[in-house]
């Protein structure tokens, strides 16, 4: 008897226990949904000055105004779409190249002073990137006069070191063995990389693309700085002009929020299981 009463008493204290965490999730993921929920509906509003807008949490009616509104409001809507593309597409595409290359050098290839150089590829991961963006922004617009071009938006985001020491810590698990076979039978470093490291990395290298496309479309702060006309902002900087001195265009600005949240939506749907091993992948000892 007392045995079944032990049993009982575990099997309430596990339920409870399961009751109280599913419930924090749940409260959680409300919490974290909210915000996008809020921006969705009320982009569905009348485009009219906030002060006219009537907020809630239930719209009481939908209209595609404000999304007529945010593409008719100036005739640089779709160039700002347009340059997220190009800057988030061309930043991904480079970070994947010389972020694998770089990995793979450090990870797989001896040479002089590579521990010494990873070291302070490290060490520069401590410093904030406030710190930088005064130094970076004259050297892009003062001294190479690169301000308001594709070049200045891309150049500063090529290559980051965190995306290096993940591709690192990705290939430092590749078995050496693999390698030593391949130079057996003749095959050059190139030869290595591109028939059994790229095939080999594909998870790394996926991880490394959505990461680095949802940090470039999301960034803000250095198309702001290193743009001055309308026809070379991005998105996310062209959102900024739906509120003026006097009043904001909330709707229409939740539009332009909703569509630029677009390829987040999609990219994180289609590839979600590779966020999970993108959580672990740098955790490989190496």
């Amino acid at each position: 008897m007392g045995l079944y009463n032990n049993n009982l008493r575990n099997k309430w204290i596990l339920t409870l226990r399961n009751g109280l965490i599913i419930t924090f999730l749940v409260l959680f993921a409300m919490a974290t949904i909210f915000p996008i929920y809020f921006m969705i509906i009320s982009s569905f509003g009348d485009p009219v000055e906030a002060g006219a807008m009537s907020y809630s949490i239930v719209p009481s009616k939908i209209s595609f105004a404000s999304y007529k509104f945010f593409f008719d409001f100036n005739s640089n809507s779709y160039k700002w779409l347009m340059n997220s593309i190009i800057v988030a597409g061309s930043v991904t595409i480079t970070n994947v190249i010389f972020a694998t290359l770089a990995g793979y050098a450090f990870a797989k290839m001896k040479f002089k002073g590579r521990n010494i150089l990873f070291a302070v590829l490290l060490g520069s991961m401590m410093i904030p990137g406030q710190v930088t963006q005064v130094p970076l922004y004259i050297l892009i617009v003062n001294i190479f006069e690169l301000q308001n071009t594709y070049e200045a938006l891309i150049m500063p985001s090529i290559v980051t070191v965190y995306n290096i020491f993940l591709v690192k810590q990705f290939m430092s698990s590749i078995p050496k063995e693999i390698l030593e076979a391949a130079k057996i039978e003749g095959c050059s470093q190139p030869k290595i990389f591109i028939h059994i490291i790229a095939p080999l990395s594909k998870t790394v290298m996926a991880v490394l693309a959505i990461l680095t496309f949802m940090a470039s479309w999301n960034d803000f702060f250095w198309p702001f700085l290193v743009t001055n006309t309308m026809e070379m902002q991005t998105i996310q900087v062209g959102l900024k002009n739906f509120r003026f001195a006097n009043t904001t265009y909330f709707a229409p600005m939740m539009a332009g929020a909703t569509i630029s949240a677009v390829p987040m939506f999609i990219l994180f749907f289609s590839l979600q299981r590779y966020f999970l091993e993108g959580v672990t992948v740098g955790a490989v000892k190496g």
